[in-house]
């Protein structure tokens, strides 16, 4: 591989102390400790295990194949599939996000790794939003769920609300109004991504340095992408389990009708619960089997990824301030049309 066009995280060498990810664990293991000694706090700790017991496949497979990406995918291949401004574009990253969808958290660190390698800003939206609930494994999950004709139709409107918030973003950056990705390269536009890749496999050694080599990368990658996200993941599964404790189960079948308050209970409670696709769909279809509301079980998967704390304070963190606040007020908007028309279809 040709060192000069990968991108490797940097090390950070940082007291323990400022370490962000041991910060959020520690006080996480505090509180699952003090579970043992107040009774109160048993159903937390029960609910942070099972959050983490669904999840930590994904967390780990999302870390893993981006620090493969991260050690192998030169910039230029994002750059020049994933950020030229072109209508195209969005669909790529679309598609990338059906075929690449582990989970919502553990896309983000593949979300996280794309923008690294220079995606657009209006790509890493795209793909982040089709990603939980138009992938191939939800998919299937929200078959047996739902049956064929509902699981589609919320496929159906995760697409079109990943493709239509994409394009909006490619033109907020055309005009400045979100932050641009500087990690972006300039690439011709006769660059032969396939020929590239071709030569790159023709030229690689097999020998038992270079292997040796490509495993630290790997790691450094993997180790780089888990310092940025971890903490965030932390935090996302205590409040949710948190709020799944304290949150009595008998407001989600009373306050969660086809009503406008049950939208806006069902959008404040997806902010705060949405963890992971595989956990949240099976909560969905309760609120479709108490209340027959199709489109407040659409509203609570999706709305979740649009307004959720770990993808805001993610974007936030890592693209940039009006990159994060755009997401909510372009996609919530589109998430509550298509519940409504779920509610008036079915």
């Amino acid at each position: 591989m040709d060192k000069d066009t990968i991108l490797h995280c940097p090390p950070q060498n940082k007291g323990w102390f400022k370490n962000k990810n041991l910060i959020a664990a520690l006080i996480l293991l505090l509180l699952l400790s003090l579970s043992y000694f107040w009774p109160i706090l048993i159903p937390f700790r029960e609910t942070v295990l099972l959050y983490f017991g669904r999840i930590w496949w994904a967390i780990l497979l999302g870390l893993l194949i981006g620090g493969l990406m991260d050690y192998y995918i030169p910039r230029e291949y994002i750059s020049f599939l994933l950020a030229r401004p072109k209508k195209r574009t969005v669909f790529y990253s679309v598609g990338l996000g059906f075929l690449g969808s582990v989970c919502s958290h553990g896309i983000l660190a593949l979300s996280m790794e794309l923008y690294k390698k220079g995606a657009s800003t209006s790509s890493v939206i795209a793909f982040l939003l089709a990603s939980p609930w138009a992938g191939l494994p939800i998919t299937l999950l929200l078959i047996s769920l739902f049956g064929l004709l509902k699981a589609l139709y919320v496929i159906a409107a995760a697409l079109v609300i990943a493709v239509t918030t994409g394009l909006i973003y490619q033109i907020l950056e055309s005009k400045g109004w979100v932050e641009r990705n500087k990690n972006t390269v300039m690439v011709d536009t006769n660059y032969a991504v396939l020929e590239d890749l071709r030569k790159r496999i023709r030229d690689y050694k097999f020998f038992p340095d270079q292997l040796r080599e490509d495993m630290k990368g790997i790691a450094r990658g993997t180790w780089g992408l888990a310092d940025m996200i971890l903490w965030w993941l932390i935090i996302g599964v205590s409040l949710a389990s948190l709020s799944a404790t304290f949150i009595p189960s008998f407001i989600f079948q009373k306050y969660m009708g086809p009503t406008v308050l049950g939208f806006l209970v069902t959008l404040g409670l997806a902010t705060v619960l949405e963890v992971c696709s595989e956990c949240s769909s099976p909560l969905a279809f309760e609120i479709f089997r108490q209340t027959g509301a199709l489109g407040n079980s659409l509203v609570f998967l999706m709305a979740g990824v649009a307004t959720d704390y770990t993808e805001i304070g993610l974007i936030w963190q890592n693209i940039g301030r009006k990159a994060a606040l755009w997401l909510p007020a372009i996609a919530v908007p589109q998430i509550i049309l298509w519940g409504i028309l779920a509610n008036i279809i079915f």
